[in-house]
């Protein structure tokens, strides 16, 4: 424990850093600038993703020393020449933090320490998670989770836009946002604004809920996951409430703190595995919240397969009494 405290408090300030960051790179973002960039295979990134990579990497090893740091982002595409100005822009995000960075100093700290799964412990990371979100300028969260022997150890969730009161619409426009911490055994917690020594609360158990209207959250793009199958599973459990929207990782938070009382998701095409960066921070918040976490057949998320969750189909959490229904009622209707 003490060990995991140590790398918590890192984990947690690298994650209140590069949040600030990107949240104000939203706040000034123009058209031009809200439809991102297109990596080789496709896939959207934007400068936000650079800043706070480049923020976390540096805060983590300024705390601790050499790291091995698993993510989605490298630093390749943006050396292209015609990203100078998007490298320039990085830049300028991260100096509220880190006032010498430059453009060598910015792209060094992009790649540090970047490698491949290990048993004997690595971080991996999103530094944007959910980044249609971000470009519409609603929800998204910088998601960072510490793995060892496969399974996460620490958790935190940067959630710049997501109001700490559950009762608080969920919107784009919040102005204190919330953090999120997991400690494997050592309990989850919330801290209203992004000040990582600020006041925490720790988040009630949820273990005993028997659940009677069922309120789910799902992804505000339709692209994300297999939302039809979805439906089937939730209209077999009995009465729904209105559900959740909301795009990232941002999901388990709201599972966690009881606002929602499931997130399911299977996948969006055949063969397709989740990313160990897309849910690692947030099945260890929703577990030590009291919640159960397995893929959509009842087997327990392995983050020691590699970069991709391949030993797993789908993501169910619940609190325990829910989550085996919710299999329960997978497995009836053969999805």
């Amino acid at each position: 424990m003490p060990e995991n405290t140590t790398l918590a408090q890192a984990a947690l300030l690298a994650v209140a850093e590069a949040s600030l960051a990107v949240r104000a790179i939203q706040d000034r973002m123009s058209q031009a600038d809200r439809r991102g960039m297109t990596k080789d295979d496709e896939s959207p990134v934007t400068v936000g993703d650079y800043a706070a990579q480049a923020l976390v990497a540096r805060s983590l090893t300024a705390q601790l020393g050499p790291i091995t740091l698993v993510g989605e982002e490298s630093a390749e595409h943006l050396r292209r020449p015609e990203h100078a100005a998007h490298v320039a822009q990085a830049v300028e995000a991260v100096r509220h933090a880190w006032p010498e960075a430059d453009a060598d100093s910015l792209l060094r700290s992009i790649e540090t320490g970047m490698g491949e799964p290990r048993d004997q412990g690595f971080w991996t990371l999103d530094p944007i998670d959910g980044t249609k979100g971000f470009l519409r300028g609603e929800q998204f969260c910088v998601c960072l989770a510490y793995i060892e022997r496969g399974r996460p150890a620490v958790g935190v969730l940067g959630c710049p836009r997501l109001p700490a009161d559950p009762a608080a619409p969920i919107r784009g426009d919040e102005r204190t946002g919330s953090l999120y911490l997991a400690v494997r055994d050592g309990g989850a917690w919330e801290i209203s604004g992004l000040d990582p020594n600020g006041p925490r609360r720790r988040l009630p158990r949820r273990d005993t809920e028997v659940v009677r209207s069922v309120r789910t959250t799902r992804s505000v793009e339709r692209a994300h996951g297999d939302h039809s199958r979805a439906a089937r599973v939730l209209a077999a459990l009995g009465p729904e409430g209105p559900p959740v929207m909301i795009d990232s990782q941002c999901k388990y938070a709201v599972v966690a703190r009881g606002q929602a009382d499931t997130y399911l998701r299977f996948p969006s095409r055949p063969g397709y595995h989740e990313r160990i960066w897309d849910h690692a921070p947030g099945a260890l918040l929703v577990s030590e919240a009291g919640c159960a976490v397995s893929d959509a057949r009842g087997v327990p998320l392995d983050f020691g397969a590699g970069r991709g969750l391949d030993r797993n189909w789908g993501i169910v959490a619940a609190p325990p009494e829910l989550h085996r229904r919710t299999l329960r009622q997978i497995e009836l209707l053969g999805t």
